[in-house]
């Protein structure tokens, strides 16, 4: 076993690693780039190298660099975690070629999965199922419309190097084909580099199912399965092993397929098989087919781990050192269900746009794993994925672990950035989700009740108006005065509700609160303020932001009356960026006529790519940016003039 490892990643994953790697003795170094200099992965290393600037280009994907680092530090081997350099081959290549073990599957390996079209070929071969589609060279428009007629629609149009559900657009009828496949293009060359596509048969109530393998290269075997159908956009949301309604059969065919996809390929270390399933008629053994394999440790495997009892780092780095499987298939069991949540810096109400900010408040309840990259006073930076943690939870059976997922997320504290946070908890709340019946659609099916914004209580206004205030820490001589209750004031908004609230303060431990025509009255226990016996709920407080916690947290800003007039009205002419981030293209054009939901404008931030729309109907007047402008936040790109001016 070697004794130092250099983690070539950053946040939640690369701080997974090193928890392992120190309870196994090794030690860790860490790299970073300037935006990371104070991060959690940095001060939880033995030692930590900068490398460059935030933009991943800069730091974490310089592959050359970081080889370097671990040369000059005496590390003996790298530890990709996922994203970035983790599915490169060629700096798999270049690890070996400078004596380093690469902490994970080969390069050749890597390469043979790394394009759908080549994996699905390969994968018929060795006999594991594969979705009806087309997987060649041929790229003519024309050929592809053709092939896509004789797989029928509704059909899938995939980048062949995709990730992340860029290049990906589903077409149900043929007249819909030639722009969804341009647009898919255009992504994918945007993306990747590559702007092929294969045609794949769209499932119509399809399941994500994938099963973790794990390979040392000669032989492989299954640590079961997860279901991932609770997506939006493609993208995995909250994630659950094992499957709900899974049958012993299909278990076992889905487990031997996922064998036989690594073996055929050699595979060492952990990778996940992932297979699109048919839920229309239940989970049967012929209604499964291969998607793809990630060649790397999946965001989602700690579900895996609960279950199974596994540490698949800790198998990681053994495999790696040249240890054989720890395990055989037949000592491998599942034990009880585990659910995996993705707390993510993103505004909901305004499309899950990714956010930023400094987070002046994080807390987890003690009952539940969070595997997270970020502390309070932490900034989620514009430069990397916008994941808050992964909140994970396991109980003896699939409804106690997601009464424990509910709880947890009801009670994790979360202040600083907008998240998604009310989204995660109305999904575990939801109805069909809970009786185990999931499928893709989900999500976009129950869209607008999953994502209204929560109302705030009463309980939680009088918390934030007495944070407000200051009146939150009972003392003897802050309650009155000798000849009447002291009385206060606050304005505060949430949303586009704005509330006037009073209080008289009737003696240190006894408030009579005034929120429209209703009266509350609040007493202090000697250890919590309460209302009608209910304990208030927590504050954090950060400028004139007050975040309360609770069931839905709930964010307040105290309102001074003289910036609410000078604001009143708001501006619809400007079109600003809603964060820091590179304009890709622009569109319009000094003189244009737009009309309202008009696109404007794309802007690229947190590896993501949004479309600015015209707010209304007018005249572009001004066009203030470029393709190419690094803006920040609320920079003006385009102004409109209204169309008689």
């Amino acid at each position: 076993m070697f004794d130092k490892i250099l983690i070539a990643n950053r946040g939640e994953i690369a701080c997974r690693v090193m928890e392992t790697a120190h309870a196994m003795g090794l030690r860790t170094v860490a790299v970073y780039s300037d935006a990371d200099a104070t991060a959690k992965h940095v001060q939880m290393a033995d030692e930590a190298v900068h490398i460059g600037g935030p933009a991943p280009a800069d730091s974490y994907l310089r592959g050359e660099e970081i080889i370097r680092v671990a040369l000059k530090v005496g590390a003996k081997a790298i530890h990709p975690g996922y994203g970035f350099l983790s599915e490169n081959p060629d700096f798999v290549d270049a690890v070996e070629a400078a004596g380093l073990v690469f902490v994970g599957p080969s390069a050749d390996a890597i390469r043979k999965m790394g394009l759908k079209d080549a994996a699905k070929a390969l994968m018929q071969e060795a006999g594991v199922p594969v979705v009806p589609g087309y997987h060649g060279r041929n790229q003519d428009a024309g050929f592809l419309a053709a092939e896509a007629d004789k797989i029928g629609y509704p059909v899938l149009i995939k980048a062949v190097a995709g990730g992340g559900g860029k290049g990906m657009r589903l077409v149900e009828k043929p007249a819909d084909f030639a722009d969804a496949l341009a647009s898919a293009q255009g992504e994918a060359t945007t993306a990747f580099g590559n702007p092929d596509v294969l045609i794949e048969k769209y499932i119509q109530q399809p399941r994500h199912i994938e099963v973790q393998v794990f390979g040392d290269g000669s032989q492989a075997v299954h640590l079961f399965e997860r279901d991932c159908s609770l997506q939006r956009r493609h993208q995995k949301v909250i994630e659950e092993a094992p499957a709900p309604g899974m049958t012993e059969d299909m278990r076992a065919a889905m487990g031997s397929a996922a064998v036989r996809a690594a073996e055929a390929i050699g595979y060492k270390g952990a990778g996940t098989v992932e297979f699109i399933v048919d839920g229309s008629k239940g989970l049967r053994s012929d209604g499964f087919w291969f998607m793809e394999m990630n060649t790397r440790l999946q965001v989602e495997h700690p579900v895996s781990e609960l279950i199974t009892g596994i540490d698949l780092v800790a198998w990681q780095l053994r495999v790696a050192a040249g240890e054989s499987l720890p395990k055989q298939q037949g000592d491998l069991t599942i034990t009880g269900h585990a659910f995996e949540a993705r707390l993510y810096a993103e505004d909901v109400p305004k499309g899950f746009l990714p956010a930023t900010g400094t987070l002046s408040h994080l807390s987890f309840p003690a009952d539940c794993r969070a595997d997270s990259g970020v502390r309070s006073g932490d900034t989620i930076s514009p430069w990397y994925d916008p994941m808050i943690a992964k909140v994970i939870v396991h109980g003896s059976t699939r409804a106690v672990a997601l009464s424990k997922l509910l709880r947890a997320l009801e009670q994790t504290e979360v202040a600083g950035t907008v998240t998604n946070l009310a989204f995660l908890a109305a999904l575990a709340a939801h109805d069909g989700f809970g009786k185990g019946e999931v499928d893709t659609g989900l999500i976009a099916r129950d869209l607008d009740a999953l994502t209204s914004a929560p109302d705030g209580s009463a309980e939680q206004w009088i918390a934030a108006a007495m944070c407000g205030l200051n009146l939150h820490q009972p003392t003897a001589d802050s309650g009155f005065t000798l000849w009447a209750p002291l009385r206060h004031a606050v304005q505060l908004s949430h949303g586009e509700d704005l509330l006037d609230i009073s209080v008289e303060v009737l003696s240190p431990s006894l408030q009579r609160w005034q929120l429209g025509d209703v009266q509350h009255e609040v007493a202090h226990d000697g250890a919590i303020w309460r209302l009608n016996s209910q304990p208030l709920p927590n504050v954090a407080r950060a400028g004139d932001r007050l975040t309360v916690f609770g069931r839905h947290s709930v964010v307040f800003d105290l309102v001074d009356p003289l910036d609410r007039a000078a604001s009143a009205g708001g501006d619809t002419n400007v079109i600003e960026a809603p964060m820091p981030g590179l304009v890709k293209a622009v569109f319009a054009k000094a003189g244009d006529e737009v009309k309202e939901g008009d696109r404007l404008a794309i802007l690229e931030a947190m590896k993501m790519e949004h479309s600015l729309l015209a707010a209304r109907d007018g005249i572009v007047a001004e066009v203030l940016a470029q393709a190419g402008d690094q803006v920040e936040a609320g920079a003006a790109l385009v102004r409109l003039e209204e169309p008689d001016s």
